[in-house]
């Protein structure tokens, strides 16, 4: 007995891994199809390079800048060197008594240069600026809750799967059930119609066989259709042709374990809170930051010269800092504090609130789940009992002491415990994946 008792242990425990290796592979498939992922990852790659744009705000900036004029006319500056130069070289030609020293003409110059070219390489750079520092944070946290929506999407995406699944399974048993119901009617309508050729029972028997065969065959066809909704379903979750034949394996009674510890505490839905939390935090340290001086670094290395000429002349650099300090902004920093303490305030309740809904969602599915597993233990033992009364029905309508309306009840009895039977079992399952849920406790590999 402990041998077979094994065998069996083992090979329960062997459908029941390979119906979770099914549901874990189709898991993995939504996962990686779902179009709603697919433009979560998208907004998340789109974070990551505005958090790559904030980083290069620290580095310099360097650019080629050149430029030519050319110019004629309008203002001057007038120098008068001839007037100035002249009686001085006049009284030195007398001294010497020579022509050494020549007679100058007044100069004018034209103030906007002419024929004349600048070109350099410029360089900025940011040696002190508070705003770059809270916007590269900023969108660092963008990006972890962006991050969060995804896990957020996947969780619920998960349980649907799951539940699609489950009523897949159900559906499928529902349609077993149906075509057993079918066989055993028609039995009764061929032993009917025997008796009656007998003259054994009235005609009325039989045309009551008739319908419940019709009716059975109605229910049938329900059934069917159900199970193709079901599939199209689950199919659409997982972004594949809606009629893709879905793989189960043989159905079993394995129920899920209620003993299950509350976890709501690291529920995505709290840390997406305290993200937004540390990201109004960071806005207001921005705002307080255009309070703060900016201090900037700029160099040019280049060339300028007129004719286009090029030595070493031409050559020259330029560098400095720059500081800027705004003193007055008409309280303008101050009303965008404000708002953003109404907002913090505003976070807060939410997450003491969210909190509370949380912690009731765990206890309600958690219940559900209690309530669900006892309803199948009910219909599991009346099921036991239909079955045995159908039987003694049955034996006792065939020898003749039992009428048929006596059969019928008891058959339709049967009926109705095993699809009751079959809807608590896998309701005990839609349960548990909305208590995982609840709880986020299924784990991403």
């Amino acid at each position: 007995m402990k041998k077979i008792l094994i065998i069996l242990l083992i090979y329960g425990g062997g459908l029941l891994g390979n119906a979770q290796t099914k549901l874990d592979h189709y898991i993995q498939a939504g996962l990686e199809n779902n179009e709603v992922i697919r433009q979560h990852n998208f907004d998340i790659n789109k974070s990551m390079y505005a958090l790559s744009e904030a980083r290069s705000l620290f580095y310099p900036t360097v650019s080629l800048n050149a430029n030519y004029t050319k110019a004629d006319g309008g203002r001057t500056i007038d120098i008068p060197i001839g007037d100035l130069m002249n009686p001085v070289y006049s009284t030195l030609n007398q001294l010497t008594g020579s022509d050494a020293f020549p007679v100058l003409e007044n100069q004018s110059v034209l103030i906007n240069p002419d024929n004349f070219y600048d070109a350099k390489i410029h360089t900025t750079m940011p040696l002190l600026n508070f705003e770059i520092i809270y916007n590269k944070r900023i969108k660092a946290q963008q990006t972890t809750l962006q991050k969060i929506e995804l896990e957020i999407y996947q969780r619920e995406l998960v349980k649907d799967i799951k539940i699609a699944y489950y009523r897949y399974l159900q559906s499928l048993e529902g349609i077993k059930i149906y075509e057993d119901a079918l066989a055993l009617v028609r039995e009764n309508q061929r032993v009917n119609r025997s008796l009656f050729k007998n003259d054994m029972i009235n005609r009325t028997a039989v045309l009551r066989s008739d319908n419940e065969v019709i009716r059975i065959e109605a229910d049938l066809e329900t059934a069917k259709q159900t199970s193709n909704n079901a599939k199209v379903y689950f199919n659409f979750l997982l972004n594949q042709e809606l009629d893709t034949e879905i793989e189960v394996d043989q159905s079993d009674e394995n129920l899920p374990n209620a003993l299950v510890e509350e976890n709501t505490g690291n529920r995505e839905e709290l840390s997406q809170l305290d993200e937004l939390k540390d990201i109004t935090e960071n806005v207001a340290k921005l705002t307080q930051s255009h309070w703060y001086p900016s201090l900037n670094g700029f160099a040019d290395f280049g060339f300028q010269d007129f004719d286009f000429k090029v030595n070493k002349d031409s050559r020259y650099y330029f560098m400095g800092v720059a500081l800027q300090w705004n003193i007055f902004s008409g309280n303008r920093n101050k009303n965008r504090l404000k708002q953003v303490k109404e907002e913090q305030k505003k976070i807060n309740s939410q997450t003491d609130n969210v909190r509370q809904q949380l912690l009731q969602q765990f206890e309600v599915t958690h219940n559900n789940l209690i309530s669900a597993l006892e309803q199948f233990k009910s219909h599991k033992d009346r099921e036991t009992s239909a079955k045995k009364y159908q039987d003694d029905i049955t034996k006792l309508y065939k020898e003749g002491r039992a009428i048929y309306i006596e059969l019928l009840d008891a058959q339709n009895q049967w009926i109705n415990t095993r699809l009751n039977t079959n809807i608590a079992l896998y309701d005990s399952w839609i349960a548990f994946a909305e208590l995982e849920r609840a709880n986020a406790t299924f784990n991403f590999e």
